[in-house]
């Protein structure tokens, strides 16, 4: 995981818990075969598609009613 993404991600999600649990709900979405809402590169890890993800605005946390 690279630190700069999470630096990124962290204003992104303010709540480190949240981006935390945000994070790791991806990643094992990821590694259960589901497809990366963004272009990757094979040195990137599920952890870095995740932030990235993130960071463009692909993953939302979603709105309580």
């Amino acid at each position: 995981m690279k630190s700069h993404l999470v630096e990124k991600a962290a204003e992104v999600i303010e709540d480190p818990q949240i981006l935390v649990n945000l994070v790791s709900k991806r990643v094992a979405q990821l590694n259960s075969g589901r497809s990366p809402l963004i272009d990757t590169l094979p040195s990137m890890g599920a952890a870095d598609i995740a932030l990235t993800e993130i960071i463009e605005g692909k993953i939302k946390i979603a709105e309580k009613k």
